[in-house]
């Protein structure tokens, strides 16, 4: 599979790999860095092969990744950025059974979306088991009508393969791309904020590129008055933790200061 340098897709691939005896190459968006940090020492701690696009398109090196292994004698499976095929964004389908299950008042959920996979297979599972409320993806890195035709197409395929039919149109797919800053991981002070306030007031930890720019627009959308004062929201944690210690001197206090 591939991803960025501190992609959490492809640390969660490489430990589901190691987990079950399967060897995993990743195929990382970069030149290798100066350190080894955070994800990218997880990936070989849990004993990766990293293969480094150094400046090449990811999609071009990830094929003639594929085929080498081939031509190796191995039998390689190519999972899609972000796990986002049919196949992976289902479990999310299943999430939503899960929750369900606990019973909770919530109006509306809200979460990270970039790859897709997780609102496309929340949306589905929404339909399967009767999930009232909206569900709005805060998009981290792409337009709105780019993430509404990819997520809606997505739902579709994720139904299909759990032999649950439906049609799903972009337009009944909720997206707010008024966050996206100045680019996919680029920080800044918006991210900042909502670390801090979750982590001060929740004892939750949010990573820098996902969860911190989706919880940074839930509190900029409460504060523009974008919620019914009523309404329950539900913020989806997709996790991300390490990549907060790639951040580091980002959001570490000056020492002068300590």
């Amino acid at each position: 599979t591939r991803g960025a340098v501190q992609s959490n897709h492809c640390r969660q691939t490489a430990a589901a790999a190691a987990r079950f005896g399967f060897d995993c190459i990743l195929v990382l968006s970069s030149e290798p860095p100066d350190k080894v940090t955070s994800n990218l020492l997880l990936d070989y701690l849990l004993g990766a092969e990293i293969v480094w696009t150094k400046g090449r398109n990811p999609d071009e090196v990830l094929e003639e990744t594929i085929d080498k292994a081939r031509v190796d004698g191995r039998q390689p499976y190519e999972i899609p950025y972000g796990g986002s095929n049919p196949l992976g964004a289902s479990s999310y389908a299943a999430a939503m059974a899960e929750f369900l299950k606990q019973d909770l008042p919530v109006d509306r959920i809200v979460l990270a979306t970039s790859s897709g996979g997780t609102q496309a297979g929340l949306l589905v599972g929404a339909r399967m088991y009767g999930f009232k409320g909206k569900i709005l993806g805060i998009s981290v890195d792409k337009t709105t009508v780019v993430m509404q035709e990819k997520i809606a197409d997505l739902a579709e395929k994720i139904a299909d393969l759990l032999q649950e039919p439906m049609k799903f149109s972009s337009e009944e797919v909720l997206v707010n791309d008024d966050y996206l800053g100045g680019g996919y991981g680029v920080f800044s002070s918006f991210e900042d904020q909502a670390i801090k306030v979750f982590a001060r007031k929740e004892s939750l930890l949010l990573d820098p590129v996902y969860t911190a720019r989706a919880a940074g627009g839930i509190l900029d959308l409460i504060h523009k008055g974008a919620f019914c004062k009523d309404e329950r929201i539900l913020f989806w944690h997709t996790g991300g933790t390490p990549g907060l210690f790639a951040y580091a001197s980002n959001l570490a206090p000056d020492p002068a200061a300590i």
